[in-house]
């Protein structure tokens, strides 16, 4: 009932204070009394921060509390901030003279915190109580009237106006109450004697001793005293000084002399023999700190002091004599402990935001960090700063909260943590720090493209490889991490334009591995190009392309086709010589082709029936048939030959053709259309005609190419070789020459076997592959497979 009576006159004041520290700190205070209903309003966060409900709402608003119970927390819909635990502030703040709840409100994109401090203002719910219910006072009939008693001092667990304020005592013709106020030290009273005893009249005079608290309505509590009448010591023990006043450090050992008492008895013998002792006062048993010699009066520590536990100390001493019965004298004295420099800072971290985005800009919110030093005065101040060169700094807010923001650049694939030491040192002489080790994680962000070890990769396949074998393996790498760096290869854009490079090969699109999906035939495709880009799986996603030029490499898989007027084996050709034939005498030229390429295609020509036949000769680069020696009367008249045209491959493929070689007597009788003997003059006019063309065509590619390589030169930037080499011409030992632009290569041979040589050319494309080979002879030009260039 008292309680309810009380909450009546509960009241809640509201005091909005804003202190900007920057632009990310403010502050609330408010008031509120203890023991509180749950939801009971103490001011309104959008209305005290200025701040719209919208962007409330959208900023994700949140109480944040350094306490174990969350006394507070904000409504949602009407943004309130209400009582959400019961206070008990005797629990919350023991023996404290104000006691305040700190919280944040945290306000998220951008991140602000502004800090609250609620009053728990005092209420009466506490009434004043003794350490007994009921004490024994002897006191002698021969007592003056006008001695003094003191009385047991009453304990309120209340503050401020709430503590004890008087006390009464019932009405009884002997005693009165001296009631006392010592500044800020409470309230004390003394039993005075008004009227001298009478044991034989009344040997024992009951008491009642209340104690009436300062609150509205007053509480009170009692203390009943029995006084038991005595005769004989009539002095009682009196000190020189009724206070004493000491200071000692808190750091004195064990031990250490505070202060020596001194009290006087007037009284003679045993009656002014005086013992010290401690007086009870209120509920702290001070012997636990302090030891009195009771024949001395030397008061000393007893155990260590601590000057954040306890800064003062009232000691309530009392000499009291041997006399029958024995009196008392009392005296009070006052210990203030002196702060030394014995607490180093301590660091908390109230709140952690980690991983932090490797984009996080420039003052983003890491962490909240109080310091704290349980010292006072210069040994309690604190001065705190971020040890090392990382991208993080402290920011102050208040006193001693500061905020960890970012200061620099972050870049996880640099580093992906850091161990962010943070140091706080006090002004204590000597001074004292602590370090703190705050780890910071970095999250990932997509900025990376994809990276490929080359730009251009190029990749040869052997004509008639296996359908479905894997020919070339992309790789690719992204320095992101999870999904940021998983990547996802794709074909597009091929060349030439007409050529669809889904229908040739695939790609799988997690490994990278590209397979065939035809078999290649040189002779029909040679080369073909074209990209894969390789997309991470960000958000957005980041993509590259790399440019694969497939080379078809050629193998030896055609056999040479004999040209006309001559047949392939099994068919009958002939041609006629006549008898006195000369040396050399041209008889016939064998021409064949091979639709393979580079040294597939080069072709060499032999004599293989009949054996030891010594009559004839075959150029073997140009398959001129010519004799050896001259006609002689053992010679037959019919000679059949065979000539094998082989190729260079490995293995090599050949093919034969049969000529039957018919001696007649007559020239006049050589009339055959295989036949076809070249003439000196034309001869040398189509090999020139040749020739001219040739070097014609050299001289323009070379100037062509220098006029290139030059261009070239003068607007690369990159610092990179130009693709294409500036052409070369070699001569030969052997009077041939070769025309090479980088790594194509021409070969020009002229052979010594007639005088009409045919040209072979071997071009190599780039990157190089076994080249084509040309062959002209004569009036006949072999048509090319390949464009050369």
């Amino acid at each position: 009932m008292y309680l309810r009576q009380e909450k009546e006159y509960v009241w809640i004041s509201f005091v909005a204070v804003f202190c900007l520290c920057g632009c990310s700190a403010s502050q609330i205070s408010y008031s509120v009394n203890e023991e509180m209903n749950k939801g009971t309003v103490i001011g309104n966060i959008a209305k005290d921060l200025n701040i719209n409900v919208h962007e409330l709402e959208t900023r994700n608003l949140r109480i944040v509390s350094s306490d174990s119970k969350k006394y507070f927390d904000v409504n949602l819909q009407t943004w309130n901030i209400f009582v959400s635990e019961r206070i008990d502030r005797e629990e919350l703040c023991p023996n404290a003279a104000k006691c305040s709840v700190r919280i944040q409100a945290v306000l998220n994109n951008p991140m602000n915190v502004h800090r609250i401090e609620v009053n728990v203002v005092d209420i009466n719910d506490n009434s004043p109580a003794f350490p007994e219910d009921k004490i024994y006072m002897n006191i002698s009939e021969l007592s003056s009237v006008g001695e003094r008693y003191l009385l047991p001092v009453a304990v309120d667990a209340d503050t401020g106006s709430n503590v004890v304020r008087s006390y009464k005592l019932s009405q009884n013709e002997y005693f009165s109450l001296d009631v006392q106020t010592s500044g800020g030290h409470g309230v004390s009273a003394e039993l005075v004697l008004q009227k001298a005893l009478d044991r034989e009249k009344q040997g024992i005079v009951p008491l009642l001793l209340t104690a009436v608290d300062g609150g509205k309505p007053p509480r009170s509590g009692s203390l009943q005293i029995i006084i038991n009448v005595m005769d004989t010591n009539d002095n009682i023990p009196t000190f020189n000084k009724s206070l004493y006043k000491v200071r000692i450090k808190e750091n004195a050992s064990p031990g250490t002399l505070v202060i020596k008492l001194n009290a006087k008895d007037l009284d003679d013998g045993i009656n002014c023999k005086i013992s010290y002792s401690f007086s009870q006062h209120g509920n702290i048993d001070l012997s636990r700190k302090f030891s009195i010699n009771s024949d001395t009066g030397e008061i000393s520590i007893k155990d260590t002091l601590d000057y954040e536990e306890t800064p003062a100390y009232e000691i309530r001493v009392k000499a009291t004599d041997e006399g029958q019965p024995p009196r008392s004298g009392h005296a009070k004295v006052l210990i203030e402990v002196i702060d030394v420099n014995d607490n180093a800072p301590e660091i908390h971290v109230t709140s952690l935001m980690t991983p932090v985005k490797e984009d996080a800009e420039l003052g983003a919110i890491v962490a909240f960090i109080t310091v704290y030093d349980k010292d006072g005065g210069n040994n309690g101040m604190t001065n705190c700063n971020v040890i090392g060169s990382v991208p993080f700094k402290l920011k102050s807010n208040f006193k001693n909260e500061y905020s960890l923001v970012v200061d620099g650049p972050l870049d996880r694939e640099i580093i992906s943590s850091y161990n962010v030491t943070i140091s706080a040192t006090d002004e204590g002489n000597p001074p004292l720090s602590i370090v703190k080790d705050i780890r910071v994680n970095i999250s990932d962000v997509n900025d990376n493209v994809p990276h490929f070890v080359e730009p251009v990769i190029n990749v040869y396949v052997k004509e008639n490889s296996q359908t479905g074998s894997v020919i070339y393996t992309i790789h690719a790498f992204d320095p992101d991490s999870d999904g940021n760096a998983k990547l996802v290869y794709a074909l597009f854009d091929s060349y030439p334009r007409k050529f669809h490079v889904k229908s040739a090969v695939n790609i799988n699109s997690e490994t990278g591995d590209i397979t065939s999906l035809q078999s290649f035939n040189f002779e029909e495709l040679k080369t073909f190009q074209f990209k894969v880009q390789a997309t991470d799986s960000g958000v957005p996603p980041l993509s590259s392309n790399v440019t694969v030029n497939v080379f078809i490499l050629d193998e030896n898989d055609n056999n040479p086709s004999i040209l006309a007027p001559y047949s392939d084996h099994g068919s009958v050709n002939s041609e006629n010589i006549p008898y006195s034939a000369e040396v050399g005498y041209f008889v016939g030229k064998i021409r064949a082709v091979d639709a393979d390429s580079g040294y597939n295609a080069l072709l060499s020509y032999h004599l293989s029936e009949p054996k030891g036949n010594n009559l004839f000769r075959i150029g073997t680069s140009n398959g001129e048939i010519r004799t050896k020696r001259r006609m002689s009367d053992n010679d037959l008249k019919s000679h059949p030959l065979v000539v094998l045209v082989c190729d260079h491959g490995e293995p090599s493929l050949s093919a034969t053709v049969s000529i039957d070689v018919v001696v007649v007597e007559r020239t006049a009788d050589i009339q055959t259309q295989f036949r076809h003997v070249p003439i000196k003059e034309d001869s040398f006019s189509v090999l020139n005609l040749y020739l001219l063309i040739a070097i014609v065509s050299v001289s323009v590619i070379f100037l062509l190419s220098l006029i290139s390589l030059i261009a070239d030169k003068c607007h690369r930037t990159d610092g990179s070789f130009s693709r294409y080499s500036a052409p070369m011409i070699t001569t030969h030992p052997d009077g041939s020459w070769s025309y090479s632009k980088s790594t194509q290569q021409y070969d020009v041979c002229f052979s010594s076997d007639t005088l009409k040589s045919d040209i072979m050319v071997f071009p190599t494309p780039f990157p190089p592959v076994d080249g084509e080979l040309i062959s002209i002879n004569g009036s006949d030009t072999l048509p090319n497979t390949e464009k050369v260039g």
